[in-house]
């Protein structure tokens, strides 16, 4: 069998795609369970079935994928264009340091404004990280992937110094972490007792105004246009460095703001266990999604879902703590692979096939 190219891309399977790498990401995620000695029905209960029993459960859900949704919103669109921002793990965590910034400046301070100015702090903070290899890019034609992705190292090493010396807590018993932000610098919860906060309007307005975007502006078509055939887009007058810098930026923008929605709600704090790879499984969260803005809160879900579970299944059936990213990287993989036949379809090899067409001639 040989793959062969499709006349027009294939519409049924850009949607099937994802299905079946679902699918296929349970199909052997049953054989390592085995191979691990669970049972696979329960495993899958504990893992998927078990994390979503109480309330607790889908607060919690709703809460790792708020960050995922936002920052894949934002990649969605560099994706679209065919810039690869793989260093939103890094803009997240500038976008943490400027907003943490904030409210480390300001320690004793009860000012309505110290929550929003942190915010703008973030999306800044994420935005810049995200221009610095937009402009690599523009000015020196750097392959957007590695800048971003080495960008990301230097954005943790920065924390790592932070929080190891100028902004630690004196009285962290030698930890690397900031102080504890007061109140008036952490997001109201929504729920007595839930870990919930008011962060989630943040990725909610986020995914109407990408939807907006995407459906209603010019500005989407030319980045679809640029990214899809780019000979065209140069013809019509649509500039390329306009489409990496709003790329890049936006998608740094979003980093930052989910950055700060993680000091300012469940971490409280500038540590070094401010994001568990939210930056790099939004990447699959955006393909999940066919970088589409409602797509990309199905398959936020999704992921928070296996983190989720990857989590339960570490308490009650004593699995390693690489079962998420297991899941994970099956889940990319497949998709990767499925999404092949999109563009491709398999056919035997020409001599077979006419060769079998000869053979039903005789027949008939």
């Amino acid at each position: 069998m040989l793959l062969e190219p499709r006349a027009t891309p294939s519409r049924w399977m850009s949607y099937a795609a994802p299905l079946l790498a679902i699918l296929l990401t349970l199909g052997v995620g049953a054989l390592l369970f085995l191979a691990l000695g669970k049972d696979p029905r329960e495993a899958f209960h504990v893992f998927f079935i078990g994390p979503l029993a109480d309330a607790n459960g889908w607060s919690e859900l709703l809460l790792k994928a708020a960050p995922l949704i936002l920052i894949a919103q934002g990649l969605a669109i560099g994706f679209r264009a065919r810039i690869f921002n793989i260093g939103a793990e890094g803009q997240l965590i500038m976008g943490a340091i400027f907003g943490g910034g904030v409210a480390i400046a300001f320690p004793e301070s009860q000012s309505a404004w110290l929550l929003p100015a942190m915010v703008l702090a973030g999306a800044v903070g994420g935005a810049l990280w995200g221009a610095i290899p937009a402009l690599l890019k523009t000015r020196f034609n750097a392959e957007e992937t590695l800048t971003t992705l080495m960008l990301a190292y230097v954005a943790n090493f920065i924390l790592s110094w932070l929080v190891s010396d100028p902004w630690r807590d004196p009285a962290g018993m030698n930890f690397p972490q900031s102080v504890m932000f007061g109140d008036a610098a952490l997001f109201s919860m929504l729920f007595e007792g839930l870990r919930l906060n008011t962060s989630v309007f943040i990725t909610a307005a986020a995914v109407l105004l990408f939807w907006l975007f995407v459906s209603k502006s010019f500005l989407s078509y030319q980045v679809t246009v640029g990214g899809l055939a780019p000979q065209a887009a140069r013809y019509a007058g649509f500039p390329a460095s306009r489409t990496v810098w709003l790329s890049l930026v936006l998608s740094g923008l979003t980093a930052g703001l989910a950055g700060t929605g993680e000091v300012a709600g469940p971490v409280g704090q500038l540590n070094l266990n401010i994001s568990p790879g939210y930056g790099y499984a939004a990447i699959i969260v955006a393909w999940i999604g066919r970088l589409h803005p409602i797509g990309i809160v199905f398959a936020g879900l999704l992921m928070a879902l296996i983190y989720l579970g990857g989590e339960a299944a570490q308490m009650a059936l004593q699995t390693p703590a690489a079962i998420t990213g297991i899941f994970q990287g099956m889940l990319l993989f497949f998709l990767l692979a499925c999404d092949v036949f999109i563009d491709f379809r398999l056919r035997k090899p020409l001599e077979k096939r006419r060769a079998a067409a000869l053979a039903k001639k005789a027949i008939a």
